[in-house]
């Protein structure tokens, strides 16, 4: 399976994971640190839970930490893809309301766990453009880049999973 769109001209991420609101992070398998080359982003046991949209071996987390694989594209989701989407957003926002620190990652950081974050600080209750604005600020301006993921976030999962059902 295709997980990953190819480059669309965005720098690599700068930390390996960032803190979007207290409890949530939200990053990637891999960083450049300023000054330096792109380094593999190891998870160990830093967080309670950590949501995989997207997995390399050897990336953790350690095997006593709950992790959940929700592998979908950084491209146009299917409506079974979405709702996989819908249930990892779910179980974060559940996690993060517990007390538990909650890592949501895919390949850089940026689109399948920014889609996943915003929609769990969606249901937390900050509204969609809040979110998108909180986790460009705090993970990076390139953030949500992938212009579909947005449009599902502004449509609203339930309903972008009815209207990509109508396409198929």
């Amino acid at each position: 399976m295709r997980t990953r769109q190819k480059e669309r001209g965005t720098p690599g991420p700068s930390e390996p994971w960032n803190e979007i609101a207290p409890g949530l992070w939200m990053g990637g398998h891999c960083f450049t640190p300023p000054g330096g080359d792109l380094e593999p982003a190891v998870v160990r046991d830093e967080f309670d839970l950590v949501v995989s949209l997207f997995t390399l071996p050897g990336h953790g987390p350690a095997p006593w930490v709950e992790h959940v694989v929700r592998e979908v594209p950084d491209a146009p989701l299917s409506p079974g893809q979405l709702e996989a989407v819908r249930e990892a957003a779910e179980l974060t926002a559940e996690a993060v309301r517990r007390g538990r620190r909650t890592l949501v990652r895919c390949h850089s950081g940026y689109n399948r766990s920014g889609l996943v974050v915003a929609q769990a600080l969606v249901d937390l209750g900050l509204d969609t453009g809040e979110a998108v604005r909180l986790i460009r600020e705090r993970r990076s301006p390139w953030a949500l880049n992938n212009p579909v993921f947005v449009d599902y976030l502004d449509t609203g999962l339930d309903v972008a999973i009815l209207l990509t059902g109508l396409t198929g």
